[in-house]
């Protein structure tokens, strides 16, 4: 109930936000709307998104249903401490009443595979994401990150523009969570950037997301996502905790 409030009120906030800000400038391009991953079938992978990947940047394969084994980290040179609790890490541990319905982060909730929905302003984009209820406000009105003071949330505090047809988000202040679905988190020193563009025919959303660590990471993990539009819209993902009940007794 309480997440569902929360929800409730950032989407109200954030749509007179919208109003206010207006609609998309006529000269960019709209991401808004309903986007399901992996529908992007037969698409290659952009050169514009890819060229502007850093050095030092390794690819992990393991977006939407795919998950890497026990200490496959996909090519991510992943450090002693990090590495240690990745190999101790019961996945029972998250199956529990009082930790099922913790949401993961948005690193590894973006590139999951439920669907998403945007909603683009000229100074404000909101990314709602079904999975775990996930709301995202982007700002565009050229403001930068706030200081050391500001919260740690799974969601984060994100500021983009606009580079050509491109939209880079760089998010910051995300709490510590999940990185991969193998024991590998992330911790609360991560920045996550972000790329999306669409096709020439508005048909797909190509997004990339690169992530450094500095306390987990010797280099730095990248993912490649598709979209594709479609005309739905996003349902409550409305976690219940007894479903951790129908684990344990499975499992016995």
């Amino acid at each position: 109930m309480i997440r569902k409030l929360c929800k409730a009120t950032l989407l109200s906030t954030a749509a007179v936000l919208l109003s206010v800000g207006g609609a998309a400038a006529d000269d960019l391009p709209d991401l808004g709307g309903f986007w399901t991953p992996g529908g992007g079938g037969g698409q290659e992978r952009m050169p514009e998104l890819l060229s502007k990947v850093a050095p030092n940047t390794v690819f992990v394969d393991d977006a939407g249903a795919t998950e890497l084994d026990s200490g496959d980290f996909g090519g991510l040179d992943v450090k002693p401490a990090a590495r240690r609790a990745a190999a101790e890490w019961d996945p029972m541990q998250d199956q529990t009443v009082a930790t099922v319905c913790v949401p993961p982060s948005i690193i590894y909730s973006m590139q999951g595979p439920f669907p998403i929905e945007i909603h683009q302003g000229s100074e404000l984009l909101v990314i709602e994401l079904e999975y775990f209820d996930h709301v995202r406000i982007v700002f565009l009105d050229g403001r930068d990150h706030p200081g050391d003071e500001y919260p740690h949330s799974k969601q984060g505090h994100s500021v983009g523009f606009w580079d050509g047809d491109t939209l880079v988000v760089d998010t910051t202040h995300l709490a510590s969570s999940t990185l991969m679905n193998n024991g590998l988190n992330h911790s609360d020193s991560v920045r996550l950037i972000e790329r999306f563009r669409l096709t020439d025919d508005a048909r797909f959303l190509h997004v990339t997301q690169e992530f450094e660590d500095p306390d987990v990471l010797n280099n730095r993990g990248a993912r490649y996502m598709v979209f594709a539009r479609g005309d739905g819209h996003v349902y409550p993902y409305e976690c219940d905790p007894s479903y951790a009940v129908d684990i344990l007794n499975r499992e016995q």
